[in-house]
């Protein structure tokens, strides 16, 4: 084992930690955001700064997170083919995470809403489909190229504007509900 190889593990264990602490730190972000919705959707351009900056620490903390995986793997693992089919299969893993992240999307907003999703389903998904075609993209851009090792500034621009133009049709759907709910 040489000393590229001791220094490559200790940039692997640094963005681990790195990663953790991002977590942590999300946490609080999390709170603080589901706290302080009420306050922050009655002001549309303050709800879309909030709902944008929300969303980019999720796909940043999906990017560390997949960075730090892909390096664990091949500085750490012995190389099995079971254990790099992440690695061989980005689009496949990338596909299945959005959809889950989707749906847990779905679950949280119908939380919010009391309910209201479930009740008026066909109605919601109608007006939330561009929105949340934009976020799934922006989610499987962002992961796929994360565990292709492809991923430049460039790409990452692309995932947060798409971002931002989901967060402009988010708060602009929310408030249609709103006012249809009243």
């Amino acid at each position: 084992m040489g000393d590229r190889d001791l220094n490559e593990k200790g940039k692997v264990l640094a963005l681990g930690l790195l990663f953790v602490v991002c977590l942590m730190l999300a946490y609080g972000e999390n709170l603080f955001f589901f706290q302080s919705l009420g306050d922050v959707f009655a002001q549309p351009w303050k709800a879309v700064l909030v709902v944008f900056s929300h969303n980019v620490l999720a796909v940043s903390l999906f990017v560390l997170g997949m960075s730090f995986y892909v390096r664990f793997v091949l500085n750490f693992l012995p190389p099995r083919r079971y254990k790099y089919v992440v690695l061989e299969h980005p689009r496949l893993f990338a596909s299945v995470f959005t959809i889950m992240i989707l749906a847990i999307s779905v679950l949280r907003a119908n939380t919010l809403l009391g309910g209201a999703i479930l009740s008026n389903a066909m109605f919601v998904i109608l007006l939330s489909l561009p929105q949340g075609i934009l976020e799934a993209y922006a989610i499987f851009l962002a992961i796929e190229k994360t565990l292709e090792k492809r991923m430049t500034k460039r790409k990452l621009v692309t995932v947060y504007m798409l971002f931002f133009l989901a967060a402009l049709l988010e708060v602009g759907f929310i408030q249609l509900l709103l006012m249809v709910s009243r």
